[in-house]
């Protein structure tokens, strides 16, 4: 016989026990500060996979190079688009050979950083926890693009602005010839140091992401900003005329205000 039917006339029933209900996926799931899928590996078979990736890396660039070395005949005349009405010389034996190397190596570089961004994300990714996996693919496909973005504008504003400038400088009392290899040193150097100054909005937006650096205080520096900039500008760019300067520096703040919004906006949210 069941308990309710010993129990006295008038007496009330108890209460059912409660029904426990399992936790749900999203309850039991690790937070934003859990590893994801965490697996723990020695020493010696991290560095064997470092020394793996890194082999990869090397190996799709040097494959890169060679493909471009192919073709580096069109990419030196490409290069030389800039340069209108400049007659080069070779003024060493081997001198273009060399040159053909070194347009090849960068532009292999260029093409394989797909890859060898992937092989860097591939170590780096089991490490972090799930908030910082969320910042990295934004940052990688904001830093490729404002890469191509840095590139594209010393190609077209920074290489023919210095060129004109230096052109008309002393035009009327030297006749410009010049050596093929300094002139590609001069437009491969600008191009690589305008693509990675543009990282800066990338490299602000990481540290604001992290909370190390609040747009607040970004924006308070923006004085010293400006000095850097011009600094920067005078480094990276191998010439010395001013309206080059004045390009990367001008393109360095306008830069870092982007950053500063998009830290902003991290914060926000």
């Amino acid at each position: 016989m069941s308990e309710p039917d010993t129990l006295p006339a008038g007496t009330p029933l108890p209460p059912p026990p409660p029904i426990r209900v399992p936790a749900s996926n999203a309850a039991a799931s690790p937070g934003d500060d859990q590893f994801p899928g965490e697996v723990e590996m020695p020493l010696v078979d991290h560095l064997e996979e470092l020394r793996r990736r890194i082999l990869r890396s090397l190996l799709a660039v040097v494959i890169a190079a060679a493909g471009c070395l192919l073709l580096v005949r069109p990419l030196v005349r490409l290069l030389e688009v800039p340069a209108r009405g400049i007659h080069f010389l070779q003024l060493a034996p081997g001198e273009f050979l060399f040159v053909s190397l070194k347009v090849a190596g960068y532009a292999g570089l260029t093409l394989a950083l797909p890859y060898v961004l992937y092989e860097g994300l591939a170590f780096v990714l089991p490490g972090l926890t799930r908030r910082e996996q969320r910042l990295v693919a934004p940052a990688v496909g904001g830093s490729a693009v404002l890469f191509l973005v840095g590139l594209a504008f010393a190609w077209w504003a920074l290489v023919p602005a210095a060129l004109s400038f230096l052109v008309s400088y002393g035009a009327d009392v030297v006749e410009p010839l010049w050596s093929i290899e300094r002139y590609l040193d001069f437009v491969l150097l600008l191009m690589v140091a305008t693509a990675l100054a543009f990282q800066l909005p990338v490299l602000q937006l990481l540290l604001a992401a992290l909370g190390l650096v609040s747009a607040q205080t970004m924006l308070g520096a923006w004085r010293f900003v400006v000095l850097a900039s011009a600094l920067a500008g005078a480094v990276l760019t191998p010439s010395t005329d001013p309206i080059t300067m004045l390009l990367l520096s001008g393109a360095i703040t306008a830069l870092y205000l982007v950053g500063v919004g998009l830290a902003r906006l991290v914060q926000r949210r």
